[in-house]
C-alpha cells in the first residue's frame, strides 16, 4: 500500500495522459493544419502529463518492477503501427523507406541511450537494444503494412504468396520468402528477441566476460 500511495501521483499522471491521449487519437479529426491555439494546447495536454508522469516516476520502483520493458512495447507501437501507416500514405516516395531506415535503429539507441542515463544497467541496455534490431528485421513491419493498412488492390488485400518486395528476408535466404516462410522468418526472430529479452542472465555470461576484457587485455592474451 505505501508503495502504491508513493507512486500514485506517476500513476494518476500516466492514466490522464493515456486517457487524454485517447480523447485526441480517436476523437479529434487527424489535420495537417491547426485550426485554432485551443486545439493546439489541448493537444499538447497528453504531452504535458506524460512529461510529467515520467518525471515523478521513481527508479527504484522501476527497476524492480521492471518497467525497462515496457520500452520494446514502446518502440513496437512506434513500428507496428506508425512506419506501417507512413509507408501506405507516402508510396509513391520510395526515398521515404531510406529515411525511416535509417530512422529506426537511432530511435532504438535513443530509447537504449535514455535508459542508461537514467541509470540502466550494462546488461539490460545490450538487451533491450538487441532485442529491438532482431524485431526490426524480423519482417513484423512487412505484415503490417499488410494488416493495418486498408489496402484497396486486390493484390495486397490478402497475405501475398511471395513476398518479392522484402528483399531483408530475402539476401538472408537467398530467395524471396514464400508466405510460410516469411511467418517462420518472423516467428524466428520474435523467439530470438524474447530471448533476449528474458532469458536467465547466466546464458549470457560468456558474452559479458568478452564484452569485459579491455582492447589491453585482448591484445596481451592474444
Amino acid at each position: 500500500m505505501n508503495t502504491v500511495r508513493r507512486n500514485a501521483p506517476f500513476l494518476v499522471l500516466a492514466a490522464l495522459a493515456a486517457v487524454f491521449a485517447g480523447i485526441v487519437w480517436f476523437a479529434m479529426p487527424h489535420d495537417r493544419e491547426v485550426k485554432s491555439l485551443g486545439i493546439l494546447l489541448f493537444k499538447l495536454v497528453p504531452f504535458v502529463l506524460a512529461t510529467e508522469a515520467i518525471a515523478r516516476l521513481d527508479p527504484v520502483w522501476a527497476q524492480r518492477i521492471r518497467l525497462q520493458m515496457v520500452i520494446p512495447v514502446c518502440f513496437l507501437v512506434y513500428f507496428l503501427y506508425f512506419v506501417p501507416k507512413i509507408f501506405f500514405v507516402a508510396e509513391n516516395h520510395p526515398e521515404l523507406y531510406y529515411y525511416v531506415l535509417t530512422l529506426t535503429p537511432f530511435v532504438i539507441l535513443s530509447l537504449v541511450l535514455s535508459f542508461r542515463i537514467g541509470g540502466g544497467a550494462a546488461h539490460l541496455v545490450r538487451r533491450l537494444s538487441y532485442a529491438m534490431i532482431l524485431l526490426m528485421l524480423s519482417g513484423l513491419e512487412d505484415l503490417a503494412f499488410l494488416t493495418v493498412n486498408e489496402h484497396t488492390d486486390p493484390a495486397w488485400q490478402t497475405i501475398p504468396e511471395v513476398w518479392t518486395w522484402a528483399s531483408h528476408m530475402t539476401v538472408r535466404l537467398g530467395h524471396p520468402a514464400s508466405k510460410y516462410e516469411a511467418f517462420a522468418f518472423i516467428t524466428v526472430h520474435v523467439v530470438l528477441a524474447l530471448l533476449v529479452l528474458f532469458a536467465p542472465q547466466r546464458w549470457f555470461a560468456p558474452l559479458a566476460r568478452v564484452f569485459r576484457r579491455t582492447p589491453v587485455q585482448a591484445s596481451t592474451a592474444g
